[in-house]
């Protein structure tokens, strides 16, 4: 975003009131008044049924597989800075260190839920919010030194986005950097008092990240000229040009070894919530037994594996494209799309929940009734929507790909990462159904689809 330096700010309230703070309340509602296993499954199914809530998590699985090499991307690119920065448009490195790091992260991941909960924690610290919190204040101090912004002069006009079809399409930057709030809905069963808990950390979460990404965008438009940003390797640019700017050049490769964590952290994320809500509707008998198989640490172990080979196939994007930037884009616009699916279904389940099962204890509701539901998770849907269609069409100021190329790219990739769902249910048999007590499935996900009473009692 820092590529519209102070429209950025613009960019970001509108992805701020139409779709962060959205996407936060509907969370809380959602994880509040059905804080089970089970996540965007366990809610889009209370919804709207098995299938839907199939597809819901499936979206949020699969758009990872394109998501993790656009992060291991910007891993990459950071981690070029404690050698040579120089090595961050070097195609072979860069997908050399994905593939160590994907790795790396993934056998972290298979020792269960306590390694990568004490990843996520020291790369959160560590390389999010120090780094963000150190850029800010370089940003501060270089401007009241008074040095030259590579910004125009500021002026309440500069603040207003400027929409046309080549800008439209960085709406999904403000989707991707705003996504992942209720990502807290596959862990709300493990939280001590969700019904109160929950809602504090949504709360805490959206202010610190709203500050870091505000203040943090506009640093880097301060000191990195547009034309020279590099859509993987921006962040390490505005530091390397702060610490050249006061004789700190020394910090560059310590505070790229940081930003690394703070990508690993990120990464692991990610790994395993989705896969533990594949693993839920495996035991509905949807997905064959590999994906409900859980080792000794309670990680499913067939589906990270699963996830690592793809991903890692993914990445060959950036041996056959000739900018990183280019190839970072595409994934990450890609990831969107299948985000947005997802989405739509979370904000149609709080909508239609509020009228199908009004009497649930929520310890969260988004306030103002019904109008103020509707009007909340609305904005979230048809943001996502605008959001799913922009997305379609190419950025100006990238060289990507024809415009038509690019577009049946796009509907061909998200197809291949949406639908497969529809052939597991048309394929689906009694084999795939995990033998468990019975009433166990309605007691944890309060099954309510007659297939699941098929579950037989050992």
């Amino acid at each position: 975003m820092a590529e519209y330096g102070w429209s950025s700010v613009g960019w970001y309230v509108i992805g701020t009131l139409t779709f962060f703070i959205p996407l936060s309340l509907a969370g809380a509602e959602l994880a509040t008044g059905w804080p089970k296993g089970g996540g965007v499954y366990a809610w889009v199914k209370e919804a709207f049924g098995d299938h839907s809530g199939f597809i819901a998590v499936f979206c949020e699985w699969s758009n990872n597989l394109v998501w993790y090499p656009a992060v291991l991307s910007f891993i990459g690119s950071t981690l070029a800075f404690v050698v040579d920065p120089q090595l961050a448009d070097n195609n072979i490195f860069m997908f050399t260190v994905m593939v160590v790091v994907f790795w790396g992260t993934t056998v972290a991941a298979v020792f269960g839920e306590r390694v990568a909960r004490q990843v996520r924690n020291i790369g959160v610290l560590l390389g999010s919010i120090i780094p963000g919190s150190l850029i800010i204040l370089l940003g501060i101090l270089y401007v009241m030194e008074g040095r030259s912004l590579a910004v125009p002069q500021f002026s309440a006009a500069q603040l207003v986005p400027t929409l046309d079809i080549s800008t439209l399409p960085f709406v999904a930057t403000v989707v991707l950097l705003c996504a992942g709030m209720e990502m807290a809905g596959y862990y709300a069963s493990s939280v001590p008092n969700p019904q109160k808990d929950y809602p504090r950390a949504i709360a805490l979460s959206a202010t610190i990240i709203f500050v870091l990404t505000v203040f943090g965008s506009l640093a880097i438009a301060f000191v990195v000229p547009q034309q020279q940003l590099s859509l993987a390797a921006g962040l390490m640019q505005a530091f390397a040009a702060f610490f050249a700017a006061f004789n700190l050049n020394w910090l560059v490769g310590p505070l790229a070894l940081l930003v690394t964590m703070g990508g690993v952290g990120l990464l692991m994320s990610w790994l395993n919530g989705p896969a533990k809500g594949l693993r839920v509707v495996a035991e509905q008998g949807n997905m064959p037994s590999m994906f409900n198989r859980l080792n000794k640490h309670g990680a499913p172990v067939a589906v990270l594996i699963l996830q690592g080979i793809i991903g890692t196939i993914i990445s060959t994007l950036y041996l056959f494209v000739p900018s990183v930037s280019a190839a970072y884009w595409i994934l990450s616009a890609m990831t969107t799309e299948v985000l947005c699916i997802a989405y739509m279904f979370i904000f149609a389940s709080v909508i239609k929940l509020r009228y199908s099962q009004p009497g649930i204890p929520r310890g969260f509701r988004i306030p103002g009734g019904k109008v103020g539901m509707w009007i909340i998770a609305g904005a979230g849907f048809a943001s996502c929507l605008f959001t799913f269609t922009v997305s379609l069409f190419p950025p100006g100021g990238i060289e990507i790909m024809p415009s038509e190329v690019y577009m049946v790219s796009m509907i061909a990739g998200t197809g291949i990462l949406a639908l497969p769902p529809l052939a597991f249910l048309k394929f689906r048999n009694a084999s795939w159904m995990k033998k468990v007590p019975r009433g166990l499935a309605d007691d944890l996900y309060r099954v309510k689809v007659p297939f699941c009473q098929r579950i037989s009692p050992e």
